[in-house]
C-alpha cells in the first residue's frame, strides 16, 4: 500500500472497520513512527469516540443479538483452528488504547459489534465532516489570501502613486533648475555687457577729466599772460579801444591774426549788461560787419575769442556797442568802445 492509501485507511482503522490484512499493514506503518499518520489517527479517534453519541437510539432487530453471537462464535472457532496470523500485532482496540487512551474498552467492543453499514455511514459522515472542515479551512485560507492580495494591491497602488508624485516633483525641480540656469546665463551676459559699457564710460570719463584739467589750466592762466604772448606774436596786429562818454573809464584791446583769421578782444570796466542786452563787436568798414557778441557781468573782465572772422583788409575802425540780445545787421545801440586801426 502507498502512503496515500494508508492515510485513506486511517478513518476505517480508527473505528476497527479494516480487513485483517490491511489492518496489519497499517499497524506496521504506525509502529514505524510516521508523524502525519499518528496525527491523523488521533483526530479520527476523537471523532470515533463521539460517534455513538450522535446516533439516534432505535430498537435493534430481533435477530441482531443472535447474529452478533453467531459471528463471535465463528470468529472464535476460526481462531482456535489456527487460521490466525502468527505475526505479533496490536488489535484495533489495543492500538487505540495504546495511542489515545480511550475512556473504556466497552466503547471499542461495542463498535466492533456494530454492523458494517452503520459504521460506514458514521465514517462517511466523519470523513464528510473532515472534508467540509478542510473546505472551510481552505475557503478561509482563500479568503485570507484574497484579503492579503487586496491589501498588497492597495499598497502597490499607493506606492505607485507616491512614486508618480515624486517623479512629478523631480521633473518640476529639473524644469526650475533649467529656468534658473537660463536666467543665470542671461544675467551673466547682461553683466558682461554692463562691464563693457562701464569700461567704455570710464575711458570717456578719463578723456573728459583730461579736457577738464586743460580747461581749468587755461582758466587759471591770467589774461595778462595770454595777452602778453599774443602781443609778442609777429603775425598778430593790435588795436586799442577807448571808452566813450557812455562807458566812462572803460577800455579794451583788439587782436587780429590775418593768416589764421582769429581775433581776440579784451575789455576792462565795461558796465554790466542789462537784462535782454549784449555787447557786440563791429568792424567799421563801408558797411559795419558784426564779429561776435558777449556779455559782461558786474565787476567782470570780458574776453572774447573768435575763430574764422571775416576778412577786413579795408577796415578803418572797430566799435563795441550795447545791443538788444540777438541784435541786427546794423549797430542800433549806444557805442561803449571805439578804436582805429
Amino acid at each position: 500500500m502507498t502512503h496515500g492509501e494508508l492515510e485513506d485507511a486511517i478513518p476505517l482503522y480508527a473505528i476497527g472497520a479494516l480487513e485483517r490484512s490491511e489492518r496489519q499493514v497499517l499497524d506496521a506503518h504506525l509502529l514505524s513512527g510516521c508523524p502525519s499518520c499518528h496525527s491523523a489517527l488521533r483526530e479520527f479517534q476523537t471523532v470515533a469516540a463521539a460517534l455513538p453519541f450522535g446516533l439516534d437510539i432505535v430498537a435493534p432487530p430481533r435477530l441482531l443479538k443472535a447474529s452478533i453471537m453467531a459471528a463471535r462464535a465463528s470468529t472464535a472457532g476460526h481462531d482456535t483452528m489456527g487460521h490466525t496470523s502468527d505475526l505479533p500485532r496490536l488489535g484495533p482496540g489495543k492500538w487505540m488504547e495504546h495511542v489515545s487512551q480511550p475512556d473504556s474498552r466497552s466503547t471499542i467492543a461495542w463498535m466492533n459489534g456494530v454492523p458494517r453499514w452503520i459504521v460506514g455511514s458514521a465514517v462517511a459522515a466523519a470523513v464528510a465532516g473532515s472534508v467540509a472542515m478542510a473546505w472551510i479551512a481552505r475557503d478561509s485560507h482563500v479568503t485570507d489570501d484574497s484579503v492579503a492580495l487586496t491589501q498588497w494591491k492597495a499598497q502597490a497602488a499607493s506606492a505607485a502613486a507616491q512614486s508618480a508624485e515624486l517623479q512629478r516633483r523631480l521633473e518640476e525641480r529639473e524644469q526650475s533648475l533649467v529656468r534658473a540656469r537660463e536666467e543665470l546665463q542671461r544675467s551673466l551676459a547682461d553683466m558682461a555687457d554692463l562691464k563693457d559699457q562701464l569700461i567704455q564710460r570710464e575711458a570717456e570719463l578719463d578723456v573728459l577729466k583730461t579736457r577738464l584739467d586743460l580747461y581749468e589750466k587755461r582758466r587759471a592762466r591770467a589774461p595778462e599772460d595770454e595777452l602778453a604772448v599774443l602781443l609778442r606774436t609777429p603775425t598778430i596786429k593790435a588795436a586799442v579801444l577807448a571808452g566813450t562818454e557812455a562807458a566812462g573809464d572803460a577800455s579794451g584791446i583788439f587782436l587780429y591774426d590775418h593768416r589764421a583769421r582769429k581775433a581776440w578782444l579784451y575789455t576792462l570796466n565795461l558796465p554790466a549788461c542789462p537784462a535782454g542786452t549784449e555787447y557786440r563787436l563791429w568792424l567799421m568798414n563801408e558797411q559795419p560787419v558784426s564779429v561776435g557778441a558777449f556779455r559782461v557781468g558786474k565787476g567782470e573782465t570780458s574776453h572774447l575769442f573768435v575763430q574764422s572772422v571775416p576778412d577786413f583788409p579795408g577796415a578803418k575802425a572797430f566799435s563795441v556797442s550795447l545791443e538788444p540780445a540777438g541784435g541786427g545787421r546794423q549797430p542800433a545801440g549806444v557805442p561803449y568802445l571805439r578804436s582805429s586801426l
